[in-house]
């Protein structure tokens, strides 16, 4: 029995508890920042293998860092947990399973560790879906010395991993001025004009964007009654793109349009971020080639591996501009349901989706395994990150 032999019939050694782990996060779905389920039963079974846990993590309740650390002096290798659910629908994203894959390869490794030297690190980062903690544990420093991370996440096919858009969520808050609507209307400030000509200027905006430009956004609070002229109004919006640089353009100009909106109807403006700062995913593809060389030797056809498919935002972006990352897709459910469907929740409920979470496991671990071993590897991924990736660490975000 070779080395990824044996590491895979550890994770199927302890196939029954990680489905059970699974199985348990999936049934108490809990959203950002309010996974003390989820994260202490990982926390529980990090620390029954054996992992030195510190928790909570820069005053993040539910974040973690579990840590094996080898005698031997060796590479760090980061696996990254994400266990938050979704209002209403639970765990129609599947983060259930992505936590308990990082759980399985972290089991299948440690031994590994223990005779080649280096550090196992697993990160609990909660709350993907809105605040994400990734972006703060960036902005902190707590991946600059990682030689790696590395992440899968269920679909209804393999995919490489690919990019994702940088992202920012500004809500621009207008004060006006409150009048009756019918017998005095010009003693009001109308804070809602101000509201529908900024989005009236964005969608004018759009003409001259890039084509991976992405401005959404909806009115959260338009005014209380129809015979009131609103002296307070306020929108939302996701403003996204393919790269950072680029993202903090289109923020400057949809931040003038609100101030021209503003200044046209005589309001007051206030702007704020409403959820973290996402940087775009930069794929280090020594490593993500790596994960599809296991996938083919596991037996899965190369005309199934698809290209990336890209057009949301995750923070694993801004772990990918401190350290080399991948976040590739792994085929949990048959049919095609996407992500925060119920129809896709349902099904990576099932049995077949928990086989496919430990099949997961095992090709991040066989990943992992191959950056140890194969000669320059981890030379080239590092070489690759400082062409591609690199960049100076951000001030920390506050909300």
């Amino acid at each position: 029995m070779n080395n990824k032999q044996q590491i895979s019939a550890l994770i199927d050694a302890h196939a029954a508890e990680l489905k059970e782990i699974a199985v348990y996060i999936a049934q108490n779905p809990e959203l950002g920042n309010e996974e003390f389920k989820a994260s202490a039963r990982l926390k529980q079974s990090l620390t029954a293998h054996g992992f030195e846990v510190e928790a909570p993590v820069l005053d993040i309740e539910t974040a973690f860092i579990g840590t094996y650390r080898s005698p031997k002096p060796g590479p760090v290798a980061a696996l990254l947990l994400e266990y938050d659910a979704l209002p209403e629908i639970g765990h129609a994203c599947g983060h259930h399973l992505i936590c308990t894959m990082g759980l399985g390869a972290a089991i299948g490794l440690k031994d590994l560790f223990e005779q080649m030297g280096g550090t196992l690190r697993v990160y609990g980062t909660p709350a993907e879906e809105t605040r994400g903690a990734k972006v703060t544990m960036a902005d902190a420093g707590l991946f600059e010395d990682c030689d790696f991370a590395l992440m899968a996440h269920p679909y209804h096919s393999y995919r490489k991993s690919g990019s994702s858009l940088a992202m920012d969520a500004i809500q621009y808050e207008f004060f006006g001025k409150a009048s009756h609507a019918a017998a005095s209307p010009e003693a009001g400030i109308n804070a809602l004009d101000a509201v529908l000509q900024t989005f009236n200027a964005i969608n004018a905006l759009r003409q001259q964007t890039r084509t991976d430009a992405r401005i959404h956004g909806i009115i959260n609070h338009g005014g209380v009654a129809a015979n009131i002229i609103p002296d307070y109004a306020s929108a939302q919006f996701y403003i996204r793109s393919a790269d950072r640089p680029y993202t903090n353009e289109l923020i400057d100009k949809v931040r003038r349009i609100a101030e021209g909106a503003a200044l046209q109807t005589g309001c007051e403006l206030k702007v704020s971020n409403y959820e973290y700062s996402y940087d775009e995913l930069i794929t280090n593809e020594t490593l993500s080639n790596a994960f599809t060389r296991n996938l083919l030797g596991a037996g899965i056809r190369s005309e199934v591996i698809l290209e990336p498919e890209n057009g949301g935002s995750a923070d694993v972006g801004n772990v990918s501009t401190r350290c080399p990352a991948i976040h590739p897709y792994i085929k949990v459910v048959d049919a095609k349901h996407e992500l925060h469907s119920i129809g896709f929740r349902d099904l990576a409920q099932q049995s077949g989706a928990y086989d496919a979470m430990i099949f997961g496991a095992k090709m991040l671990a066989c990943t992992v395994f191959d950056t140890l071993t194969v000669p320059g590897m981890l030379e080239q991924i590092r070489a690759e990150f400082l062409q591609r990736a690199a960049r100076p660490v951000s001030p920390a975000q506050t909300l």
